[in-house]
């Protein structure tokens, strides 16, 4: 059974940095496409990066420059730095694993206050 738990949330002012992490289970990590979501109250979630097994990665128009992905197969957890934040990046950020085993965390709420 697929676990994703997200770790490091929580309320920075503007212009602060976070870091979360994302500890997978059950499932063969280094193989996985990885990635993480935010969904802001009363939007959708959106993607805000994603990494590939191979280490390439992709990232929203909205974060370029400012956060970075990675990961660590040795320990099987993905990562989210956060920095420059800004207030329109408060959402509850979640963990997301792809094919083959497809799954969500329960989600990290990130609020920044200006």
């Amino acid at each position: 059974q697929v676990q994703l738990v997200e770790s490091g949330g929580g309320l920075v002012q503007a212009g602060g940095s976070l870091r979360l992490s994302c500890a997978a289970s059950g499932i063969t990590f280094s193989i996985h496409t990885m990635g993480w979501y935010r969904q802001a109250p009363g939007k959708q979630r959106e993607l805000v990066a994603t990494i590939r097994s191979g280490g390439s990665t992709v990232y929203a128009d909205s974060v370029k420059g400012r956060f970075t992905i990675s990961r660590d197969n040795a320990k099987n957890q993905v990562y989210l730095q956060m920095n420059s934040l800004k207030p329109e990046d408060t959402a509850v950020y979640y963990c997301r694993s792809f094919n083959p085993s497809w799954s969500w965390g329960q989600g990290t709420q990130v609020t920044v206050s200006s």
